[in-house]
């Protein structure tokens, strides 16, 4: 113990301590008994030591651990010799620092020497680094496009296959370190500016390839390592498909609401990038219904999180597009709730959609399969649709539509005629302002007839049938069509009135007439009983 304790402070402290008479068992010595043994031979061999990348972790921590320090030998303490020692480590091979730093994390991490992980780190992210030449990162379209991103070197004489293995050619390498391990490498990687893409490529493999033999407990610390990290990164550079599969995976192992929340808000944030085949996630496993339509609302929600008015209309029409197919693929399902649909409906703004054919046939199949629900119901649920967006195909359908309720197949006639109405309006007003100064009054409604406003409606159909186009040239026509004849049926019915009303003045005033004459007999009557009398 006396050798020992001329080059460990701690040894010296205890041997003091206990007056001369010494036992010491350490239970959690860095590196085991073997180590110890390493770090008794440097003292009873005069300070000598053989040091190499592959016990250099284990003796730094020991050393460390030891107190072999200045303060108890001067000239041959262990720690000295061990930071002299990884400064030589530029010449260690890729191996050696890698098997390094393995070992060192595979201590107990309070024994663990900073020093030696810092340094391993920076070494093995400045050779990735010198493998690459610093360039303009070309994929950034922001204010910090000025950035610069390591890139692999590709000269004219290499391949692209060359070029994109020189960029990955460390990450099979990567996947034996720890996950603690691979926080500070990414964190370091970021710092440097290296490309995010190639980043998030490396975490997607890693967490790829470490959940394939992974315990349950070490595949969600995978997990949520990996999800910290890709929420460091550009977003507009991870790949939009793996979040997907990232989300589908985290809800398998049952991950916590934090890391969930994480994921969720790195794919609502890029929706409008999402198709119908990402956004059909199962439902979880209590619930009734097909697929997760809870997810897609947090999904919505946290793509307008900015508010609507920073968000580009481009955008919002590209999630629209694609909520109106999710709308049609979850409205056979018998299990989903009339307020989760209708939620779904009016999770985007009226500007998001230009037409609202899609909403409506989702509709009109929701209300086939849902044939139990009442009135009410049913009248809630299509408040989230917009005649004013609907095509004349989709109206004159949902007029038609037995599934709808009556009074919205009223309320769409009215619209309709409204509409029409008001157009045909405007195009005689503007006819009358062209014939005012030769005295036409074209654009007065009531001193036209009925002729004339069916001739109208027939030039207005025209007009809209070349708006529409060939395909829907058909239905349109069929439309106005029915509009003309229900016209021509309230023209004739008011005729009707009128002939009613003329008919009823007459009989009015026949009876009025005969009412009139009994009494003026009546009065002649009374007046001539008293001559007759006398």
């Amino acid at each position: 113990m006396g050798v020992l304790s001329t080059y460990s402070g701690r040894i010296s402290k205890l041997l003091s301590a206990s007056g001369g008479r010494l036992k010491v068992i350490f239970h959690d010595f860095p590196g085991g008994a073997a180590n110890f043994e390493a770090i008794a031979r440097f003292c009873y061999n005069g300070g000598r030591i053989n040091i190499s990348p592959y016990n250099i972790d284990t003796l730094t921590c020991a050393a460390h651990f030891m107190k072999m320090n200045k303060s108890v030998s001067a000239r041959k303490n262990l720690c000295e010799r061990m930071e002299k020692s990884l400064e030589e480590i530029k010449s260690w091979g890729w191996s050696e620092v890698l098997g390094a730093l393995k070992q060192c994390h595979d201590l107990c991490p309070e024994a663990c020497s900073t020093s030696v992980i810092d340094k391993c780190s920076d070494s093995l992210i400045s050779r990735i680094a010198s493998s690459c030449e610093v360039s303009p990162c070309p994929s950034i379209s922001s204010s910090d496009s000025s950035g610069i991103r390591l890139s692999c070197d590709t000269r004219s004489t290499e391949s692209s296959k060359n070029s994109s293995f020189r960029t990955i050619w460390w990450f099979e390498d990567f996947l034996a370190l720890d996950t603690s391990v691979i926080r500070a490498l990414v964190k370091m990687m970021i710092a440097r500016n290296f490309d995010h893409g190639i980043i998030s490529r490396f975490l997607f493999y890693y967490q790829k390839a470490r959940l394939v033999s992974a315990p349950a407990d070490q595949k969600i610390k995978i997990m949520e390592t990996v999800i910290d990290m890709l929420e460091c990164l550009d977003i507009r550079l991870v790949s939009y498909k793996m979040l997907f599969h990232l989300l589908r995976v985290g809800v398998k192992l049952n991950l916590s609401t934090s890391s969930r929340d994480k994921i969720e808000s790195m794919i609502g944030l890029q929706l409008d990038q999402a198709t119908l085949d990402n956004l059909l996630v199962p439902s979880p496993v209590r619930t009734s219904y097909l697929y997760d339509v809870n997810l897609v609302l947090r999904l919505v929600k946290s793509f307008l999180s900015k508010g609507v008015c920073c968000v580009p209309l481009s955008r919002l029409k590209k999630v629209a597009n694609v909520m109106d197919l999710y709308l049609a693929e979850v409205a056979p399902d018998p299990c989903l709730k009339t307020s989760k649909f209708f939620a779904l409906m009016e999770a985007l703004p009226e500007s998001a959609r230009d037409c609202y054919d899609g909403v409506y046939d989702a509709i009109s199949l929701y209300l086939q399969v849902h044939s139990g629900l009442c009135e009410e119901q049913k009248m809630r649920l299509c408040l989230g649709l917009n005649y004013e967006k609907l095509s004349s195909g989709a109206l004159n359908h949902l007029v038609q539509n037995p599934n709808f309720p009556p009074k919205l197949a009223v309320g769409a006639l009215i619209w309709q005629q409204r509409k029409l109405r008001s157009l045909l309006f405007h195009s005689a007003s503007k006819g009358s302002t062209s014939t005012s100064f030769s005295g036409g009054c074209v654009g007065g409604m009531e001193e036209e007839g009925e002729g004339s406003k069916q001739q109208q409606i027939v030039v207005y159909a025209k007009k809209v049938a070349r708006h529409l186009g060939e395909k829907e040239m058909m239905e349109a026509a069929h439309l106005h069509l029915h509009l003309e004849g229900m016209q021509w049926r309230v023209v004739e019915l008011e005729k009707v009135c009128r002939k009613m009303q003329v008919r009823m003045r007459k009989m009015m005033m026949m009876k009025k007439k005969k009412q009139m004459q009994k009494s003026t007999t009546r009065s002649n009557t009374r007046a001539m009983l008293p001559k007759l009398c006398s």
